[in-house]
């Protein structure tokens, strides 16, 4: 059964729209919820809506919107306020440009949509834009209003159909400057770089969806029927401690090659050990702590 849609409009490139739709990507059905418990009494507690001031308990219908404009004062807004505030972008997604995909920087991508046809009106102009898109290589971009705020949105060809991509402003991206540009200036050895490009592409497999599983809730999930059995769950004995190690990264970078390898029943191709000492770095050991009830 087709999820209801969170928005319709239309998808317009400059002459040519057609109806579309857009779906939710994600569902928390599979989530843990939680519940805040009064442990004396062990019932759920409740929370209150309430004026701030009187003390006067609430019910949401009974509440409004408010913009505060002053300190602790407030112009009101009512549904036709915001019904008369809509612009283009509340109803039409026009695409103003093309870009290349790899352009965008990761840290933009927000929240995903099925963008899908709404109903079978304008069908044939869906899938052609959409193959047109995927054809380009680029992602289309646009402007939508959600939520009561126009966000700018990436939209790319997604098997059959197209998926959207909601995308932060730059005001809301932190800049890395301060983080980045210390090591700005670091050149690392040639030949270690060919070692790690060696191990990733011993390593280099098909995505999975499966590879995505939530190992922690797995894991919790099995403490609450442990719990609910009365059985106890015992944690791992944690990893023994040890000092600090100086490692050889050339030699630790070799050896990870090798059981590499090793697991994929292939030698270790032979390298070529640079002519200057490889450089000694501090490696902390990790200790991996699990939580168990």
């Amino acid at each position: 059964m087709a999820s209801r849609p969170i928005w319709r409009g239309h998808l317009r490139l400059a002459l040519v729209s057609c109806p579309i739709a857009l779906h939710t990507v994600h569902r928390a059905s599979g989530d843990l919820h939680f519940h805040l418990i009064n442990p004396a009494t062990g019932n759920r507690i409740r929370m209150v809506t309430q004026d701030a001031e009187t003390g006067d308990e609430l019910s949401r219908g009974d509440l409004a919107r408010g913009y505060e404009f002053e300190k602790n004062r407030y112009v009101l807004l009512d549904p036709e306020d915001f019904e008369s505030a809509r612009i283009e972008s509340s109803s039409v997604l026009k695409v103003d440009k093309f870009v290349d995909t790899s352009d965008i920087p990761p840290i933009y991508f927000d929240a995903s949509y099925y963008l899908a046809p709404d109903g079978e009106a304008g069908q044939d102009v869906y899938v052609v834009l959409r193959d047109a898109i995927r054809e380009s290589g680029k992602a289309a971009l646009s402007r939508l209003v959600i939520s009561r705020r126009e966000r700018p949105v990436a939209i790319l060809p997604l098997g059959n159909g197209m998926v959207l991509h909601t995308l932060h402003e730059k005001r809301d991206v932190v800049d890395p400057k301060a983080l980045f540009d210390p090591i700005a200036g670091d050149k690392p050895d040639p030949e270690m770089v060919k070692l790690a490009e060696q191990l990733i592409d011993r390593q280099v497999a098909a995505f999975e969806p499966s590879d995505m599983e939530d190992r922690y809730e797995a894991r919790l999930r099995e403490v609450i029927n442990a719990k609910l059995k009365g059985e106890g769950v015992h944690a791992a004995p944690p990893p023994a401690a040890g000092r600090d190690n100086v490692v050889d990264l050339m030699a630790a970078l070799k050896a990870s090659l090798g059981r590499a390898a090793d697991s994929a029943g292939k030698s270790p191709e032979p390298t070529t050990r640079s002519k200057k000492s490889a450089p000694k770095v501090a490696a902390t050991r990790t200790r991996t702590s699990r939580k168990r009830a």
